[in-house]
């Protein structure tokens, strides 16, 4: 995933932009006016929402962004595109009607509840002459974008006759535009490579209850079909969610705790246009889309997630390289972070593991049984040799690591060049800590910060002594 990181692509976001506004603060009384919860506000605060949560999204990943839109001619329309500039996104598509009240959603959030959400905003559809400012402002970035990301918040600022001509103009010039819909007729949409209806937008659309595999497959071909689409994804919330185009597909969740679903679908949107932007398909965005809005849905209020936090979790799901599962004490630490969120059972040990054989297979596999996760700690060369001495060890400490990283029972990796892993094992405070047979009776480096001991036998016969003993005696 890396090459992604590195790049910087051109992205077009139009669509209903707003300001998302948070009253935070804390709730432990009823009023006596009515059975409503008391609030006492502690602060507030304010971040673009609607189609400018899409933009939030691509800053995070190092899009370029440029956007299009129609807002107030108010002062919460001012906020709002100094908001966009102070993010070094290209302003020059969006257009101000002076009867036009730019849309604020102000949620009240007592303990990481929402209390309550008021909005403020029109709904009606632009007027003529806004359509064509933005036409035109469109008109002339369109040569230089890599695709174009139609955020419909039905707030009016997409049309029927915007959208339309905007999917015409971005497909004589060969470009993607990939949309998140609203409403239930998706005729305007005609003609896009992409939409990402979730499960109840899409049920509304075709009028089809996705009650199983057959009626999602039914649901699918049904929109990418009848509009002319290249493609369809429909998200399915826990499920993960489902691709069209030759065939259906299914990209399962990786979601293991959520807060907030607020913005899931800008970051899907947004991840999406990203991946394929840079070069990528859409089997590796849609699973790309589904770690970022994993990340995302366990935030509270519009969130953003970026590439460090996406590789994380992906890597903490074991969905990484075996390179990747090699990790620094400081990566180790961010993938702990997000373990310990989805309340998974870590288990730890260490050794050096020079010549893998049976008995540290067997070993290693019956250490994962104990819980979800199995951290490896691996002696340096250095800390080999002051404890096997000079003629140790036989591989080095990255040969030795990599191998263990390509075992399926072992998720992660890390060197250490202590004579003892107790400084790793304070970071990682696992719940397990394992060990071999040979320990019992013995006092356990680590014993009092993890919450249990398990001692495992190990095979007899199998060690890397003997190993190197009959390799000896072969070469004689």
């Amino acid at each position: 995933m890396q090459h992604y990181q590195d790049k910087q692509p051109n992205i077009l976001v139009v669509g209903d932009m707003m300001i998302d506004h948070y009253l935070w603060g804390k709730s432990d009384r009823i009023s006596p006016e009515a059975p409503v919860p008391v609030v006492d506000v502690e602060s507030e605060s304010e971040v673009l929402g609607g189609a400018g949560n899409v933009v939030n999204n691509l800053i995070a990943l190092g899009a370029r962004v440029f956007a299009a839109t129609a807002i107030g001619s108010d002062e919460i329309g001012r906020r709002l595109t100094v908001m966009l500039k102070s993010l070094g996104v290209n302003t020059d598509g969006v257009v101000s009607e002076e009867f036009r009240k730019t849309t604020r959603k102000s949620r009240v959030i007592a303990s990481n509840q929402q209390v309550i959400r008021f909005d403020s905003e029109t709904r009606d559809d632009i007027t003529a002459l806004t359509e064509d400012k933005i036409l035109k402002s469109i008109k002339n970035m369109l040569p230089f974008m890599d695709i174009i990301l139609l955020s419909d918040y039905g707030k009016g600022v997409l049309s029927d006759s915007l959208t339309q001509n905007i999917i015409k103009m971005a497909r004589d010039r060969d470009k993607m535009v990939l949309i998140d819909p609203k409403g239930k007729d998706y005729t305007k949409y005609k003609g896009a490579t992409l939409v990402t209806p979730n499960k109840k937008e899409a049920s509304e659309a075709t009028g089809i209850e996705i009650d199983s595999i057959e009626a999602l497959e039914r649901v699918g071909f049904e929109i990418k079909n009848n509009f002319n689409l290249d493609m369809a994804i429909v998200t399915l919330s826990e499920e993960g969610m489902a691709i069209f185009d030759d065939t259906m597909r299914t990209i399962p969740t990786v979601a293991k705790e959520v807060y907030d679903v607020t913005g899931a679908g800008d970051t899907v949107l947004s991840t999406i246009g990203y991946i394929l932007a840079c070069g990528g398909d859409i089997d590796e965005a849609a699973k790309v889309a589904n770690a970022a809005a994993a990340v995302v849905v366990g935030k509270l209020g519009s969130a953003t997630a970026n590439w460090d936090e996406i590789i994380s979790y992906q890597e903490a799901l074991h969905e990484s390289t075996t390179e990747h599962r090699i990790k620094s004490f400081k990566e180790l630490q961010k993938s702990i972070e997000f373990l310990k969120r989805d309340d998974k059972k870590i288990v730890f040990t260490n050794g050096c593991f020079d010549i893998l054989h049976l008995g540290h297979v067997k070993y290693l596999q019956k250490a994962k049984s104990f819980g979800d996760v199995l951290i490896v700690g691996v002696n340096s060369d250095s800390s080999v040799k002051r404890l096997k001495g000079d003629s140790r060890p036989v591989n080095s400490e990255y040969d030795r690591a990599y191998i263990l990283a390509s075992l399926d029972c072992v998720d992660f990796v890390i060197i250490f060049d202590e004579d003892t892993p107790y400084n790793l094992i304070s970071m990682v405070k696992p719940d397990v800590l394992v060990k071999g047979g040979d320990y019992k009776g013995k006092d356990v480096v680590g014993s009092d910060i993890a919450k249990r001991v398990e001692l495992v036998d190990f095979v007899e016969g199998r060690s890397t002594t003997s190993t190197i003993s009959r390799i000896k005696s072969c070469s004689l």
